[in-house]
């Protein structure tokens, strides 16, 4: 699978706006055009592309760290990670994950690391951001939309 990321643009809502999720996970994720519909401050979007289509789907905060108390300045926040339903089950989501190691440094040579929350009741994601890279924190935020969820961080620099 020639997996690749790049940035989108918000006029480009066209490349990605077919990505969905099956239902019981947009608790979890969002959609994209959610996504698409907020307009947040220092957030950026990215599409998983397998050859010229997109199956994926995530936003980068930049502002993460003015949010989330254990989150750094220096630190990126990765949310809203989704694969296309027609997708799922067949590698994309941890090819993804391992790929934030080269390609964030690239589209963000100032963070050190990237983190996230994923929810409790999501045992997949969970698993899949662990081999993907991440290390979990032990940290627990509690206050998730859908419950409580552990605190993940991938460094990006070799210190």
């Amino acid at each position: 699978m020639p997996l690749s990321l790049r940035p989108v643009c918000r006029s480009e809502f066209d490349l990605v706006s077919h990505i969905q999720v099956e239902p019981d996970q947009v608790r979890f994720s969002g959609t994209v055009a959610q996504a698409f519909e907020e307009d947040e401050d220092g957030v950026d979007f990215h599409a998983i592309l397998d050859g010229p289509r997109a199956v994926g789907f995530f936003k980068i905060d930049r502002l993460y760290h003015e949010t989330y108390d254990f989150a750094e300045a220096d630190t990126l926040g990765l949310r809203g990670f989704m694969i296309d339903r027609s997708a799922q089950g067949k590698g994309y989501a941890t090819a993804a994950v391992a790929a934030l190691r080269t390609y964030l440094p690239a589209q963000y040579p100032d963070r050190r690391a990237v983190v996230l929350t994923v929810n409790m009741q999501n045992p997949a994601a969970v698993r899949c951001y662990l081999k993907g890279g991440f290390q979990d924190t032990g940290g627990i935020y509690p206050h998730g939309l859908a419950g409580p969820q552990h605190i993940l961080r991938m460094a990006l620099t070799e210190d």
